[in-house]
């Protein structure tokens, strides 16, 4: 019970973070005044979506990744590396994406708990591919909320009609650096992600393990594709939107895909 009150209270906040950076987008307050409102609130909301989850990850058998205790985990992650991250650039408008999912993995979590147990053992060597895999997937989800953004201020610039979205947004080129900054190192985490799944995971190519690895694989290629593209041929616009949005997708598909076919579908 408390388990769920303390989630559906940091949903509320998140909620509220959402609802302040759409009014600033409106024109009903400030820009600066709603992004601050919206970062106070979210900063209130991280403490408490913390304590939820800390209710559900951590049993006397190992930590519990079921699927909406992973979620509620990688918005967490996603929330608190944006508000770092606003310490030193521009990026509050990320909250435009981030908060929402934040927001919804958290009440999912608070609201069905754990639909099948999957328990990762503390202290294991195979604690080394999880946590990397988990930053990279959060990495990676900032950057893929950096993309729809891009798109939207891209969109919007082609039709004339980008209005407050130009002063909230920083400059389409800062959106493009900050982007490759974000896939690169999402890609140094999942290289050491996929590095340490070959040595610690007994075995990668197992019958439930099969399309987590190769979509994963598929991903780094993708995401090395584009950063190789960008260096060499000055990949960009709209090019490197549909090139992240593709390696997303895939990785998206890796672990949270398998996670609602084995969790979900087959054992519904």
């Amino acid at each position: 019970m408390m388990h769920s009150l303390i989630s559906w209270i940091a949903v509320i906040l998140y909620a509220l973070a959402v609802l302040s950076l759409v009014a600033a987008l409106q024109g009903m307050v400030m820009p600066r005044r709603g992004e601050r409102l919206a970062l106070f609130m979210a900063v209130l909301a991280v403490p408490l979506h913390a304590a939820a989850l800390w209710q559900g990850l951590w049993t006397a058998a190992g930590v519990n990744l079921a699927l909406y205790n992973a979620l509620s985990l990688l918005g967490w992650i996603m929330v608190t590396m944006l508000l770092l991250a606003t310490l030193r650039q521009p990026v509050q408008s990320l909250g435009l994406v981030v908060f929402p999912f934040a927001a919804i993995s958290a009440g999912l979590a608070g609201a069905l708990g754990t639909p099948a147990p999957t328990l990762v053992p503390i202290g294991a060597p195979v604690d080394w591919h999880v946590v990397s895999s988990i930053l990279a997937y959060a990495v990676f989800g900032l950057a893929c909320a950096q993309t729809v953004l891009l798109a939207w201020l891209d969109r919007s610039l082609r039709r004339r009609r980008a209005g407050r979205l130009i002063g909230m947004l920083p400059s389409l080129q800062g959106m493009e650096a900050l982007l490759f900054q974000m896939l690169a190192a999402g890609m140094v985490l999942l290289s050491v992600a996929l590095i340490t799944g070959w040595l610690f995971v007994e075995d990668l190519f197992a019958q439930d393990l099969a399309h987590k690895t190769l979509l994963s694989m598929m991903a780094w290629l993708v995401f090395a594709a584009l950063l190789i593209g960008r260096q060499r041929a000055g990949w960009r616009g709209r090019t490197a939107i549909r090139w992240s949005l593709a390696g997303f997708v895939l990785l998206a598909l890796a672990y949270f895909g398998s996670k609602v076919v084995l969790e979900i579908l087959l054992k519904g």
